[in-house]
């Protein structure tokens, strides 16, 4: 009877550390979309780091701590606004104080033009919000994200500013990449993400 409660207590403990973990430390989240080609792929399993940029209250969204600020190219994954229970990953591309300007599926930052080696477009023709947008000043608190598949994202463009203090956190590494266990692809596990 003795080693039935010890066991039991060893598992709640288990659960309770794990459940701490996956509360504040890490994350694992699946890529079910392509809006992050090639950068990322349906299929790809990575772990997100939760205490990138603060800590949260669980289940709800708000920031107790805060360790830093989103960075330029920082790949987060948060609710999206419309629908807070799904989960969203797009790349940060603007900052508080940001100008954020598309001219021609051009990405400008602050009237630079931004060298994204990692943005792709799919699409030859042109739309008016997706490929071409007025300057819009980033707020103090938020961040504008785009997906790195631009023509197959839906993304600030679209809904507007993610709140830096509902982040769940920043994506660190791919740890596993199939769509179905027989088709492994063994040259994106390991990946570090920026």
């Amino acid at each position: 009877m003795q080693s039935f409660i010890d066991t039991i207590k060893i598992l709640i403990a288990a659960l309770l550390i794990a459940g701490i973990i996956r509360t504040f430390i890490i994350q694992p989240y699946v890529i079910p979309s392509e809006s992050m080609l090639n950068t990322l792929q349906i299929g790809d399993r990575l772990f997100v780091t939760k205490f990138s940029y603060g800590i949260h209250l669980p289940f709800v969204e708000q920031e107790i701590l805060s360790f830093g600020e989103p960075g330029h190219g920082d790949i987060i994954v948060f609710p999206y606004p419309l629908d807070k229970s799904q989960d969203y990953i797009k790349r940060v591309v603007g900052i508080p104080g940001d100008v954020i300007e598309i001219r021609n599926k051009q990405l400008f930052r602050n009237g630079q033009a931004v060298l994204e080696e990692y943005a792709i477009h799919t699409d030859p023709g042109t739309s008016h919000r997706r490929d071409n947008m007025p300057p819009l000043t980033v707020p103090p608190g938020k961040v504008f994200v785009m997906g790195d598949n631009r023509d197959h994202s839906m993304d600030s463009r679209f809904w507007g500013f993610v709140d830096k203090g509902t982040i769940h956190g920043r994506a660190l590494l791919i740890y596993w990449s199939s769509t179905r266990f027989v088709d492994v692809k063994w040259d994106r596990i390991g990946k570090m993400l920026r």
